[in-house]
């Protein structure tokens, strides 16, 4: 039960982290250079966060390199998929690839290559919240463009379960969950500040505010992934992603109560159906 509440902590964080990408996008915009921007920035916050988290202390392995690589190549390839959306954007349709897409792949990829146990609970899990996402789908026009985008989403936020699980199953050498992200987080630095000359687009006006919004994404996003690594060491795969994808609709749905858009009752027959999944996995 410890491992589901470090899960639940940072279903918390990720509940808050769209709401600074988001007004991040309203101020610098949706260009490749504002993705990169934004990649490098909540990188640098994420790192500062994560070597404090542990000690400043050096680790390193040639796995661990190579796998952070990727979970760097990723994030920055997953928020340029995200801003450019959000400029052409049907909200509702976004949350559901990235959603699905994260708990779709992580999922699949725990039964079928490490075979995990498909228990009642996972699958009754899998199924309430793939139906609740279904029925927060609004009709709205994104054109066709947007779904090349949100194909992208799908794929991106569904490697970053992906790659944790496999750096946490394997026997080679590694380094201790802290020490991977900020590997993570340091790759992420690095290819972006390497891309950024190459990049064309405008950013807007870089002021006080996004780039707070910046640090407070990096910070939230990075530790939420640092707790989820922990946790995967001890729940399986084809059950923590699906409790994220549930969790996180339900707090993103109560955190409405307080603005000034409320929940439609659709949205909180939705919520309904991700609570019963998630009981149901706990349970089962």
């Amino acid at each position: 039960m410890q491992y589901y509440l470090l899960t639940f902590a940072a279903v918390a964080m990720f509940s808050l982290q769209f709401w600074f990408n988001d007004r991040f996008q309203k101020h610098c915009g949706s260009s490749a250079k504002a993705a990169v921007v934004f990649s490098l920035g909540t990188n640098a916050a994420g790192l500062l966060a994560l070597l404090i988290i542990n000690r400043f202390r050096p680790e390193f392995t040639p796995f661990s390199g190579m796998m952070a690589f990727f979970v760097g190549l990723d994030s920055i390839l997953f928020l340029y998929c995200s801003l450019k959306a959000f400029a052409v954007i049907n909200l509702s349709l976004y949350s559901v690839f990235s959603m699905l897409g994260g708990m779709v792949l992580p999922f699949i990829l725990g039964l079928a290559v490490y075979h995990e146990a498909l228990t009642v609970g996972k699958a009754l899990c899998f199924v309430f919240t793939a139906a609740a996402l279904a029925l927060t789908v609004k009709k709205e026009k994104g054109g066709r463009r947007a779904y090349l985008y949100y194909a992208g989403i799908f794929v991106l936020n569904g490697m970053s379960g992906v790659l944790s699980k496999i750096f946490q199953a394997t026997d080679l050498p590694k380094t201790s969950a802290a020490g991977f992200s900020v590997l993570s987080a340091a790759a992420g630095v690095l290819l972006s500040a390497l891309l950024l000359p190459f990049v064309k687009g405008e950013t807007g006006k870089l002021s006080l505010r996004p780039a707070a919004d910046m640090a407070a994404y990096g910070a939230v996003n990075r530790f939420a992934n640092f707790l989820l690594l922990i946790a995967l060491e001890h729940l399986p795969a084809s059950a923590q992603y699906p409790f994220v994808t549930g969790g996180v609709m339900i707090l993103s749905t109560l955190i409405c109560f307080f603005t000034p858009q409320k929940p439609a009752k659709r949205e909180l027959l939705a919520v309904a159906l991700a609570f019963a999944g998630l009981i149901a996995l706990i349970v089962g």
